[in-house]
């Protein structure tokens, strides 16, 4: 970018940062202890598999850890039953909203036939198995809704954009993921204001009315590593997922600071969260009005897009800049078909739009109002899911020594920009 612009960018400094290390819990399932884990857990289930059946495993969109091994586990205790397991993607309309793009993205996490061992039978088409009290007709994966047994796998943590006994987790892998497009278009309708109301409600209609075997719930730590499974019968999902929720919510990734002048995402992506960025770690915003918490920045830069999310930029419109890198990247039919089933169009809202990563955030930070503009305040993370080391500046220094949960690893030392102006190719 030339002209005026790249003036006002060259005009603002950058302070030097200091790279600190976030101190979490660090309770964890090591990766090759994952499958035994696996199979003690649902050995606690007095046989809800039995000889012959057929048993579809959902599989979602998001980035958890260890997801291949965990599935392919799951499909080896079915088949240690002597059933017959296959594998339902249950992201609702990621994925473009096509069957395709579903398993791309669970082939993208190496959920590959060849790995776990069992047909992926991904379909966008889907069946009604009952109507709410409230008469919302429930849809789920055809598929699925004609096995003899669904095993819900799913990892559970707070939600991006609402708030309630039920987020991210086994009733809403059931409502909203196994609902595919149409299910989650349904549920969508009254906006994120009554998505605490109609996830159980959708849930518990699913829970009575289609072949639900099992519940397998998964928690992460807050460095994104498996910490704990929780294998459940139908009949005590609606009562144990609160309280794994709540064990969740204190696992989150949280950034140990109160406030910033701006916040740094070197990456934003439907793998690391619903919202490209999860507003419960990186604040609030227009787009995430029912959620609280978080850090409160003024200003907010998103870099670029992982790789995962295969262009769908979800998650931009909570910024304030971002760069022509990942503005290339985007995939509008992708991006466009999960707002629209969401009705969040707020969520893919066009940021200001700059050349490079260090104008990204000159710009940023030139646009902040009544900070000291000699010593600013700004924090600097990889994505919302892995916030173990980040970058702080010199403002907040003596603030991160004061806090026992932070190391300070080195600084201070000036922002590596190439000479093209980014942090990274």
């Amino acid at each position: 970018m030339s002209g005026i612009i790249h003036q006002l960018c060259a005009e603002t400094p950058l302070p030097q940062m200091y790279q600190v290390r976030q101190n979490f819990d660090r309770t964890r399932i090591d990766a090759e202890a994952i499958p035994d884990a696996v199979f003690a857990a649902v050995s606690r289930i007095d046989h809800p598999v039995k000889k012959g059946m057929s048993i579809a495993i959902t599989c979602g969109s998001r980035g958890i850890a260890h997801i291949a091994v965990i599935i392919r586990s799951l499909a080896e205790w079915v088949k240690s039953c002597g059933a017959r397991p296959f594998v339902v993607p249950a992201m609702g309309s990621h994925g473009g909203a096509t069957a395709e793009g579903q398993r791309a993205i669970l082939e993208g996490y190496g959920v590959t036939e060849a790995f776990i061992g069992c047909p992926i039978v991904s379909s966008m088409e889907t069946a009604v198995i009952g109507v709410t009290p409230e008469g919302h007709h429930v849809r789920i994966d055809r598929n699925a809704a004609e096995a003899d047994g669904i095993v819900v796998a799913g990892r559970i943590k707070p939600h991006t954009d609402f708030h309630g006994p039920y987020e991210s987790g086994l009733m809403k892998m059931m409502t909203i993921g196994l609902g595919k497009r149409e299910g989650a278009d349904i549920c969508h309708k009254a906006g994120f204001g009554r998505m605490h109301h109609l996830v159980p409600l959708f849930g518990r209609c699913i829970l009575e009315n289609a072949p639900i075997a099992l519940g397998f719930a998964i928690l992460e730590n807050a460095y994104g590593e498996t910490c704990k499974f929780a294998a459940l019968r139908p009949d005590e999902i609606s009562e144990q997922e609160p309280v794994l929720l709540e064990e969740a919510r204190t696992h989150l990734p949280l950034i140990l600071f109160d406030e910033a002048d701006v916040l740094v995402i070197d990456r934003i992506g439907k793998d690391i969260s619903g919202d490209g960025m999860d507003p419960n770690v990186t604040g609030a915003s227009p787009c995430s009005p029912f959620v609280t918490g978080g850090l409160k920045a003024q200003r907010t830069v998103a870099l670029d897009l992982t790789q995962a999310t295969h262009g769908a930029a979800v998650g931009i419109g909570a910024a304030h800049t971002i760069t022509r890198r990942l503005f290339n990247k985007i995939d509008y039919e992708s991006t466009y078909i999960n707002v629209i089933t969401a009705r969040s169009l707020e969520f893919v809202r066009i940021p200001c739009i700059l050349e490079t990563d260090q104008e990204a955030i000159q710009l940023a930070l030139r646009t902040c109002t009544n900070i000291d503009e000699d010593n600013p305040r700004i924090i600097r993370i990889a994505d919302s899911l892995h916030t173990e080391k980040i970058w702080i500046s010199e403002a907040l220094r003596k603030e991160a020594e004061r806090n026992p949960r932070l190391t300070l690893l080195s600084g201070p030392e000036p922002w590596l920009f190439n000479e093209a102006g980014n942090l990274f190719i």
